[in-house]
């Protein structure tokens, strides 16, 4: 009886993981749950300063401004004092601009997430690495120039936004024309600023990670 012959048994590797894996490395990875946790964390503190929304809409506060002059002392003045509601009112007739046009929010959202996870919060010592090609910072930065300048043109993103930060200043001044300032406590307010609670957290807010981040790169 003769013995039949060994067949060779290949073990073949897996390449398929291999090489998802090697194309999932090129990628620099950004600690997406700290930029977020520190987002919120400046989110509260911001809203922690806002004031009660009773005296943003106390009727009996209201009356008309004696002049042009007096009418830009009260817009200063309510605007320091209640800058963190103003900002809150903003953003939410924003927020109602971008949400009636679909279309804008998603390209607006898909730009900002492609200059912050490509270049903004992207690790400087990490090159980025698409299709087996490495693009340097200089490289990236004018890619991302060009298609936002694209977008901008083709769309009507930069129309939204601009109407809907005029009508929002709109709101704002009219409100602060009108809202008599004189029962407020302005001494402490005043020597902030408006756009003072946009530097109010110090090194915590998320312009300070975007901004230390941009200025390593420059």
């Amino acid at each position: 009886m003769s013995s039949q012959p060994t067949l060779p048994i290949s073990n073949p590797q897996p390449t398929t993981t291999t090489t998802t894996q090697t194309q999932q490395s090129s990628f620099p990875s950004i600690p997406v749950r700290a930029i977020f946790t520190r987002l919120s964390g400046y989110a509260r503190s911001a809203f922690s300063n806002r004031r009660p929304w009773t005296e943003l809409i106390d009727r009996t506060a209201f009356s008309r401004p004696d002049s042009l002059s007096d009418a830009a002392s009260r817009v200063r003045k309510n605007a320091a004092y209640f800058r963190v509601n103003y900002l809150t009112l903003l953003a939410l007739v924003l927020a109602l601009f971008l949400l009636s046009h679909p279309f804008s929010l998603l390209t607006l959202i898909a730009l900002l997430a492609a200059w912050l996870f490509l270049y903004a919060l992207r690790p400087s010592d990490q090159p980025l690495v698409i299709f087996g090609r490495t693009y340097s910072d200089p490289q990236i930065l004018v890619g991302l120039g060009l298609i936002t300048l694209i977008v901008i043109l083709v769309t009507s993103v930069a129309s939204l936004l601009i109407t809907a930060v005029l009508v929002g200043v709109a709101i704002v001044c009219a409100h602060g024309a009108f809202r008599d300032p004189e029962d407020l406590f302005l001494d402490e307010q005043e020597s902030t600023g408006f756009l003072s609670v946009l530097g109010g957290s110090g090194s915590s807010g998320p312009a300070s990670v975007v901004g230390q981040t941009m200025m390593h790169r420059i």
